[in-house]
């Protein structure tokens, strides 16, 4: 029976490898997304990624650095986005994740200096909000966020992100 539905399989094997396959821990600097059961999947190691994590929140920083650090990423933190454009030009992050509401410098204004950078432009820019409204989204398409995430998030889905944009960093 399972034959019978191998070409339904393949054709959808993309969004099934990350939604059944999950993220699979291979020791501590090593995340797979992948499955035996599925051939054509391929494995994401996510060892020496540069991940920038901005959110004035304490506790968001620290989950995610946790959530991260587990997975191999190298975290780079920062409180607001004065600080995050400093050490964004400074550290080259693959991945960047901004809070939308920050005091000095807000969310959507950090992503659009950011893509606004020749430099930083190809940098996936990942918004985090606890608000989850259409308007809030497409405020952030339209500074060039590359991807909306609802706080609070699960260890899962921040590594789906990260997984997911972080593909083409090599190439950078």
């Amino acid at each position: 029976m399972l034959k019978a539905f191998s070409p339904v399989l393949r054709e959808f094997l993309p969004l099934l490898k990350h939604v059944f396959c999950g993220m699979l821990a291979d020791g501590c600097n090593k995340v797979m997304v992948s499955d035996a059961t599925f051939p054509g999947a391929q494995c994401m190691d996510l060892s020496g990624l540069k991940v920038m994590i901005i959110d004035d929140s304490n506790t968001i920083r620290r989950s995610a650095e946790i959530f991260l650090s587990q997975a191999g990423c190298q975290v780079l933190l920062a409180e607001d986005g004065f600080d995050a454009l400093a050490k964004i030009t400074d550290h080259h992050p693959d991945v960047i994740f901004v809070d939308i509401m920050m005091p000095r410098l807000d969310g959507y204004q950090t992503c659009a200096l950011i893509k606004k950078n020749p430099k930083l432009a190809a940098t996936p820019v990942i918004m985090l909000s606890s608000k989850d409204g259409l308007f809030d989204r497409a405020r952030g398409r339209m500074v060039g966020s590359d991807e909306y995430l609802t706080k609070p998030f699960t260890k899962d889905s921040l590594i789906r992100a990260v997984t997911e944009h972080s593909a083409g960093a090599h190439l950078r």
